[in-house]
């Protein structure tokens, strides 16, 4: 625990740096990391769920859950970038990614396929797919972890649920789970997770989770989490 804890400290400096830097916009961000000595074995497959005609969920303000997905995922790689992360976007802007189909239901598994592509031509991939949950009841609420079943993802998993729940100051009510029937899960061969970041159906997480600070401490989150597990690894 003390070694989380230290780790959680140096990546929540970071975010520090992250919050002044975003003053200045993304071109200093981009500076420092063409300059940035730090080399990393692993590449970062940052995945904003849904986009374009597939918007996904709907939130209780009427917001499309894929715009939540993209604004958290650009966060999400700056920061593994500043980092010295080598990172991949799956998209990086409101678009759906398929290459072919006419229905929406054709377009939706050509996108999936697409994202499955990408991450399996990826040498030393590590997937982090971003998502929003819903629910009928709106007391509902709390990020959630689902992974993959293939090595390293169940401790990835558990690293980063550990991370929400304390950074996000959550009651602990949530646990990771394997994920069952995410085609995106099932078909990839390295360590992945899909993060539920929040219940878009609680209209006080909601106001959340459309908060560049919140924001910000989430994704401070989910990089001191896989930092830990790749310094475990």
């Amino acid at each position: 625990m003390r070694k989380w804890k230290l780790s959680v400290f140096f990546y929540c400096l970071t975010i520090v740096a992250v919050l002044f830097l975003a003053q200045w916009g993304s071109r200093a961000v981009t500076v420092i990391v063409q300059n940035s000595p730090l080399e990393r074995e692993r590449c970062m497959i940052i995945d904003p769920g849904h986009g374009g005609e597939d918007g996904g969920a709907i939130s209780c303000t009427g917001i499309v859950e894929s715009a939540y997905n993209l604004d958290i995922s650009l966060r999400l790689r700056d920061l593994f970038r500043l980092l010295g992360y080598d990172t991949q976007m799956t998209r990086s802007r409101d678009v759906s990614i398929y290459t072919k189909g006419e229905t929406l239901a054709q377009k939706k598994m050509s996108d999936l396929k697409e994202r499955v592509r990408i991450v399996s031509e990826t040498e030393n991939a590590l997937l982090l797919s971003i998502h929003q949950n819903t629910f009928s009841d709106s007391r509902y609420s709390g990020a959630q972890v689902f992974y993959a079943d293939t090595d390293g993802s169940e401790a990835l998993a558990k690293q980063l649920q550990s991370a929400l729940t304390e950074t996000l100051s959550q009651s602990g009510n949530r646990t990771c789970k394997k994920s069952s029937g995410v085609y995106l899960m099932e078909h990839i061969s390295c360590p992945g997770v899909l993060i539920e970041c929040g219940f878009l159906s609680n209209p006080q997480e909601e106001a959340k989770l459309r908060d560049p600070d919140y924001q910000k401490l989430l994704c401070c989150a989910i990089t001191a989490a896989v930092s830990q597990y790749l310094s475990d690894t």
